[in-house]
């Protein structure tokens, strides 16, 4: 099964080469460092430990938990690879060069035994759930430990796997300990499986997300540049067809609540520029926090089009919209804006998160939405209600610290590995 795989991957290398140089039009760093693509590094400092975060949201998340590893273990060599250039960037203005960073190659047995002859690691983290099948095998040739971390495992993603459960089996049979989030995300890995033995139910590291020493001032700074005096909502990581709802939400409220300032965070950068467009098409003035440009009375959406601000952007608003919810894309991390303070609002499709979103629901921290105009009835139950909006706020802060340690138990079963 992996022979037939691996000999698929390379028929498909055309179409991969092909979508990297689409993607590179409207984000030309995909046009960049192909060559790591395919396993052509530097060779790097050796005997590492390895972390792999496929992009932003999961170099974030892992971000606490490799600096805990870096305290713990201050002579050791650190790789960390990416998949985006997203997360690539997030890496490097994070670690700097207290790290090694490259992108991971894709699937192709040569491009991975290049890339491990010269990276030689000591130990493989991988975060979340990035099972690639020639990666597993030639760790375990190598006797490389694999942990996957933070692991979850979604209802649908397992009908998936199961499909073809023999291959999925002998996947799983090349990674030592998997740290899921969940009871559940435990029990899917056993129904493709995975010995009990190896799996430990961690809880999610997002719970232990640690805020900056400055974020509170730097928020309040931020607040009366924007107006101490005026509402705002946070529409953040959002996707292609949610800015359209969003602005037609914010529109439809701005009869209502006159001082009503819309913060707009597109997902990703390269569409920072279209969404620019779509506000001006909604005669909506806008002000970009990447052109530094002040937010006064008129001002209608201030964009959000710069990376590695949100905490702080979230942390001077005072209702937050979580995309990728509205679009099923999965949705994207809940506890960020739950971690400063701020109602949660959020779409059907929030796959990823789906036991997060509903303990957030059942603890009253948010509301989940399903159209248009049930996200314009949960913003304006918030704008109008401020008792509400911070009883709903100090709840979901409440949960997260309730939650937290499964950054200690994670580290607990790395450092038995190491």
């Amino acid at each position: 099964m992996r022979v037939l795989y691996s000999f698929l991957l390379y028929l498909l290398t055309p179409l991969i080469l092909l979508k990297l140089w689409l993607r590179g039009k409207r984000a030309p760093a995909y046009r960049q460092r192909i060559g790591e693509r395919f396993g052509f590094i530097p060779k790097l400092k050796r005997h590492s430990i390895w972390v792999h975060a496929v992009s932003v949201g999961e170099v974030q998340a892992a971000m606490p938990f490799i600096q805990r590893l870096q305290q713990q273990y201050p002579d050791t060599a650190f790789l960390i690879t990416t998949m985006t250039p997203t997360g690539s960037e997030r890496v490097t203005a994070t670690f700097g060069d207290s790290v090694q960073h490259v992108y991971l190659p894709y699937d192709y047995p040569d491009a991975v035994r290049r890339f491990l002859n010269r990276t030689q690691p000591k130990l493989l983290v991988l975060m979340e759930t990035e099972l690639w099948p020639n990666l597993l095998a030639a760790c375990q040739k190598r006797d490389i430990p694999v942990i996957v971390a933070n692991a979850r495992l979604s209802e649908k993603s397992t009908r998936g796997y199961a499909k073809i459960g023999r291959f999925t089996r002998q996947v799983l049979a090349n990674i030592n300990h998997v740290a899921a989030q969940t009871e559940q995300d435990k029990q899917h890995f056993m129904q493709l499986g995975m010995n009990e033995n190896k799996i430990t139910v961690t809880g999610s590291i997002k719970f232990d997300l640690q805020l900056a020493d400055n974020l509170e001032h730097q928020a309040k700074v931020l607040r009366q540049q924007l107006g101490t005096e005026r509402l705002i909502w946070i529409a953040a990581s959002t996707h292609d067809g949610e800015e359209q709802i969003i602005l037609q939400v914010y529109q439809a409220l701005m009869k209502k609540f006159t001082h009503l300032l819309l913060i707009l965070v597109p997902r990703h950068p390269e569409r920072f520029n279209s969404v620019a467009q779509l506000c001006e098409q909604h005669d909506l003035h806008i002000a970009r926090r990447s052109l530094g440009q002040i937010c006064d009375d008129n001002t209608d959406v201030y964009l959000g089009d710069t990376m590695g601000e949100l905490q702080v952007l979230f942390a001077a608003s005072d209702i937050a919209f979580v995309g990728g919810s509205l679009m099923p894309v999965g949705g994207h991390n809940l506890l960020e804006p739950a971690a400063v303070g701020l109602p949660v609002i959020f779409g059907q499709h929030v796959f990823t998160f789906t036991e997060i979103s509903q303990q957030l629901l059942a603890v009253e921290a948010g509301k989940q939405v399903e159209n248009e105009q049930a996200l314009l009835q949960a913003v304006e139950l918030y704008a109008a209600n401020p008792k509400l909006r911070q009883q709903a706020g100090q709840n979901g802060l409440n949960y997260l610290q309730q939650n937290r340690g499964a950054l200690d138990r994670l580290l607990n079963i790395v450092t038995t590995w190491i």
